[in-house]
């Protein structure tokens, strides 16, 4: 039921909240809604927070009243009795996690540590593992050894049958092992347990916000957690916890988990919220703030499936969906499932979706048939969940002839529409609809090469290109189509590939392209996007760079350097990010790159463009001198000009407004630089006899005034 159905349900007193501990994402939601009604709607409501790990300020300072004291804090002693700790660190160069997961190496300590605490212990042992794939392995180790042949050996998690639970759950006449996930720290208690080995690992939910795929991760537990489980030693008589790392780590142990609210998916989060009529977050006393990212990813999500308008609003549907004792997108599948393949088989597929039942070789039609044979929590939510329809809707005409395959793959499609998946050219892997590529586990060969795929369970580990697919059923692409119907689009796709423009009009489904077709016209926008994207990824150099367009970029760099705004910047940097203006929809291979340059002129400045950075400038023989404005090594324009041709400038010509001196390369005949300056009057009477010296011998055929401002500038030999 939502939070919201009953926010103050009359005859409620007081209001006690256990493991506030475990920072779970419900247990945080529902402390703030609580003490949101005390607030305003119920202020005599008692409202108790335990936990034997808890941070009791933070706790207390969220329980006080507003501008009060925080709550009292009431601390009892742990234990009631005695708990030894022993000490197991692993062999050198055993780590407890890696980016697979847990190594064999390491579970092979664990079950080591077990055989230990068996053969120096007295009564029932429960052993701590992250996960159900770490518990097999255990047992695995453990069955066939000396320390375990008399005692019995069970598994405890939450996919097991009902009566494996009790039985695991229930003292026997045998001595017991119990290797159980972290079900066990504190939601339940295992009569006859005077030993704990702790393998110090946590399984911990995180969520890949861009590619919307959650996954678990295996991390080391925190104390808090180490805590807890070895109080189950001591619950009803002395105890001792075998702990598998070494006391020298403990203390480098974080010292609470991390809450969900930070790292878990929040789409069920926001939709409590809105549904509970919370206009920001900034109304709900939260213990931590969530990221605002996956706050955003979930908005998204909930507007694509109805249940929010675009202000963020819960609608109809919306409550709809949060009516349904599910995660949202399982609650639209539910809803929307039910009248094509009937209320109870919709059921039974959100209850497999739900529960996290495990698919044998990742196929769920097999593991539904498995489900309706086995006796266990499964079926009792299925039975829920069709009472939480609104109307317990009959199947469709047509819809009793639906086999279990067709039902299944359109429920997982309407449950995730963005992990609808369709087979890549090869048949190896798939490209889901969100976007991730995915293949199937090694040895799962019920799925293998079927041409469409709607995706329930995926993994994607870091490091790894694909992810793996843990659980799905086939679909065909008309239902694919169907149920991933906000994702279908047709959009023009246009490319620069080696140079080339190449444009198409696709038809997608999310990432997945199912059809194209040639566009002969594109828009010139999308064209010069294309080309744009093309050069950041490039380079400038792709392009035909013209003598005249280089001397133009140059020209254009010395006045942006020189006078600034509104000259362009004509950067490398400054041209990739303005390429889609300038090239003007362009084909690259046409492209007219000193037009398009001309294009960024600034008006009416332009006007005297050729007045401040003149291309050519004439020198007293008459002579058209090109100006260098990118010379290597110089930091204002250069002018290589043979020394002949200058005779009679009185004075360095300047550009840009009589800012800038040009620097004069004075050459010899043999057009080699004789001097270089940018004060050519200092030359005149300083430097110009030297040079004269040096040089009238070796070229007699020019003429080597002792006047150069009244000799007359020739271009070539001097007259007879």
């Amino acid at each position: 039921m939502s939070a919201a159905a009953e926010p103050a349900p009359p005859g409620t007193a007081l209001v006690v909240l256990d493991e506030v501990h475990e920072r779970a994402l419900e247990s945080d939601l529902a402390l703030a809604l609580l003490v949101d009604v005390r607030r305003h709607l119920r202020p005599d409501l008692g409202l108790v927070a335990m936990s034997a790990t808890v941070q009791a300020g933070a706790v207390a300072d969220l329980l006080g009243e507003p501008g009060a004291p925080a709550a009292p804090v009431v601390s009892v002693p742990g234990s009631p009795h005695p708990l030894a700790v022993r000490w197991h660190p692993a062999p050198p160069g055993v780590l407890p996690v890696d980016e697979r997961g847990v190594p064999p190496r390491f579970l092979d300590h664990v079950a080591s540590t077990t055989r230990t605490a068996l053969a120096q212990e007295e009564g029932d042992v429960l052993v701590f593992v992250p996960g159900v794939r770490e518990i097999d392995e255990v047992l695995r180790r453990l069955r066939g050894t000396p320390e375990a042949a008399a005692v019995d050996l069970m598994p405890l998690h939450g996919r097991l049958p009902t009566h494996q639970q009790d039985r695991a759950l229930s003292a026997g006449a045998r001595r017991r092992v119990v290797v159980s996930t972290a079900v066990a720290e504190s939601s339940l208690t295992v009569p006859g347990v005077r030993v704990v080995v702790d393998a110090g690992l946590a399984r911990a939910p995180r969520t890949d916000v861009r590619r919307g795929l959650p996954a678990l991760v295996t991390l080391r537990a925190s104390r808090a957690a180490a805590e807890q489980r070895g109080g189950r030693a001591a619950r009803e008589a002395p105890g001792v916890v075998h702990r598998c790392w070494a006391e020298a780590d403990h203390a480098h142990l974080s010292a609470h988990p991390d809450p969900e609210v930070a790292t878990a998916d929040l789409t069920g989060f926001v939709l409590e919220l809105a549904v509970w009529g919370a206009g920001s977050l900034d109304e709900v006393a939260l213990l931590d703030r969530p990221p605002r990212a996956a706050l955003d990813a979930a908005r998204a999500t909930l507007t694509g499936l109805g249940a929010l308008d675009p202000a963020g609003a819960v609608t109809d549907r919306g409550r709809a969906v949060a009516a349904v004792p599910a995660d949202p997108r399982l609650a639209r599948a539910l809803l929307d499932g039910a009248p094509v393949v009937g209320a109870r088989r919709a059921a039974e597929v959100v209850a497999l979706l739900a529960e996290d039942v495990r698919a044998p070789g990742g196929d769920l039609v097999a593991a539904l048939r498995q489900a309706r044979r086995d006796d266990g929590t499964w079926r009792a939510t299925a039975d829920r969940l069709v009472r939480a329809l609104p109307d317990a809707p009959g199947p469709t005409t047509g819809a009793t002839r639906l086999t279990d395959d067709a039902a299944v793959g359109l429920v997982v499609a309407l449950a995730h529409p963005e992990r609808v998946a369709r087979l890549r050219p090869g048949g190896t892997a798939y490209l889901m609809v969100g976007g991730t590529g995915a293949v199937t586990a090694p040895g799962d060969t019920a799925l293998a090469g079927v041409g469409w795929l709607a995706v329930a369970d995926v993994e994607r580990r870091p490091g790894r290109r694909d992810a793996v697919i843990r659980a799905a059923a086939p679909v065909d692409e008309d239902t694919a189509l169907e149920a991933a119907a906000a994702w279908w689009e047709e959009v023009d796709d246009v490319t620069w590939e080696d140079g080339r423009v190449r444009a198409r009009r696709v038809q997608r489904l999310g990432a997945i392209e199912l059809a194209s077709t040639r566009v002969d016209h594109p828009d010139p926008a999308q064209v010069a996007e294309a080309v744009a994207d093309g050069l950041r990824r490039d380079g400038l150099d792709v392009l035909r760079w013209t003598d005249g367009a280089r001397s133009l970029r140059a020209r254009l760099d010395f006045l942006q350097r020189t006078l600034g705004d509104p000259w362009p910047d004509v950067s490398d940097e400054a041209l990739l990010a303005s390429a889609a203006t300038w090239l003007d929809g362009t084909d690259p291979r046409r492209l007219d790159v000193t037009a398009a340059l001309r294009r960024l002129l600034p008006w009416p400045e332009a006007s005297r463009f050729d007045e401040l950075a003149p291309q050519r400038v004439v020198v007293p023989s008459g002579s058209s001198v090109a100006v260098d404005y990118a010379a290597p090594g110089a930091d204002q324009p250069v002018l290589a000009v043979r020394l002949q041709e200058v005779f009679g400038w009185t004075a360095t010509p300047r550009v840009a407004d009589g800012r800038v001196p040009l620097l004069l390369h004075l050459l010899s005949p043999a057009r080699r630089p004789a001097a270089v300056t940018a004060d050519l009057a200092s030359f005149w009477a300083q430097g110009y006899a030297a040079v004269r010296a040096d040089l009238r011998g070796r070229y007699p055929k020019h003429a080597w005034p002792e006047d150069p401002l009244t000799a007359e500038a020739t271009r070539g030999v001097r007259r007879r």
